[in-house]
């Protein structure tokens, strides 16, 4: 596995602010895990129409918890988990500076070892009847969900529609020791 789906979930999660993205009034997953050991360093990319940009860096650190944001960009996510949804695909749970008490969710989908796409849970990626079922409007959100449930239906819409947008996460070495020779 690769820290950098911890960097491409955060970066993700960057952009639930989007209109019809899915979010919480507190954390769903609290099953969280160092996936990606206790320190990860991350290059992340924005992804619009097929080019990445924006690149930008930074650090996280495990707490016990979830990741924290340790040093470099994205000072926007304070913290966030990674659980795995099925396949090569794991869901993002995340904590933003600027809503702290709202959870973000977003979709991880594993491109090569240490490569990672990830794309924000958007409610209009679910068919009608899940969105009608599911989602409740409240305050600023489009579609607050409260269970596990809703969480895996959604983000497996998303998984499913494999979308060229959101952020490309590269994994980088934690010291010189990992480097390859």
């Amino acid at each position: 596995m690769s820290r950098l789906i911890v960097r491409a979930a955060a970066a993700a999660l960057c952009a639930l602010s989007l209109s019809g993205c899915v979010d919480s009034d507190g954390p769903i997953l609290r099953d969280a895990e160092p996936l990606f050991g206790t320190v990860i360093r991350l290059q992340v990319y924005t992804l619009r129409k097929g080019f990445a940009d924006e690149p930008e860096q930074a650090s996280f650190k495990w707490d016990g918890e979830r990741y924290v944001h340790a040093s470099g960009g994205m000072p926007d996510i304070t913290a966030f988990t990674v659980h795995r949804l099925e396949g090569r695909a794991y869901i993002v749970q995340s904590v933003a500076a600027k809503r702290p008490n709202i959870i973000e969710y977003a979709v991880a989908h594993k491109l090569a070892e240490g490569v990672y796409q990830v794309t924000a849970i958007d409610q209009d990626d679910a068919d009608g009847a899940t969105r009608k079922r599911f989602c409740k409007q409240v305050d600023e959100s489009y579609c607050r969900i409260a269970g596990r449930n809703e969480l895996t239906a959604f983000a497996r819409a998303t998984d499913a529609r494999q979308k060229n947008e959101g952020v490309l996460v590269l994994r980088l070495a934690d010291d010189a020791s990992e480097l390859p020779r």
